[in-house]
């Protein structure tokens, strides 16, 4: 995963929020059930590049059914972030997974286990 021109932010909830969406990312995570489980909220819904609307249970299945390194590399750009309110951050950057482009947009909520993406939506773009 390559990362450039993150937006620079002293806001530990962003900061925090920001770390677990890179975690998301990692194709060695991903590979994992347990570890993509616990960034996900149980009421995890996504609007996804393809238009397809998923949830925690078929992100699961399809995240876990693809091998480690099979996906080609991330590279984030552009990423900020800001507190909407106590417990809650929004996130937007612009994901190129092989020349497949995407703006994207995470709500992550503050959970007694930790931070949880709550909501995901991408926006193909050229």
């Amino acid at each position: 995963m390559t990362i450039k021109s993150m937006a620079e932010t002293s806001e530990p909830a962003v900061q925090e929020a920001i770390a677990a969406e890179l975690r998301l990312l990692d194709p060695r995570v991903r590979a994992s059930e347990v570890l993509v489980s616990e960034l996900l909220d149980p009421e995890f819904f996504e609007f996804g590049a393809s238009g397809r609307r998923w949830d925690a249970t078929t992100v699961l299945e399809a995240t876990s059914a693809e091998p480690a390194g099979a996906e080609p590399p991330i590279e984030v750009r552009e990423m900020a972030g800001s507190v909407l309110a106590p417990g809650v951050v929004h996130l937007t950057y612009l994901s190129d997974a092989d020349g497949r482009r995407a703006w994207r947009s995470s709500l992550w909520r503050l959970t007694g286990t930790g931070w949880r993406m709550y909501f995901h939506q991408a926006t193909p773009t050229s």
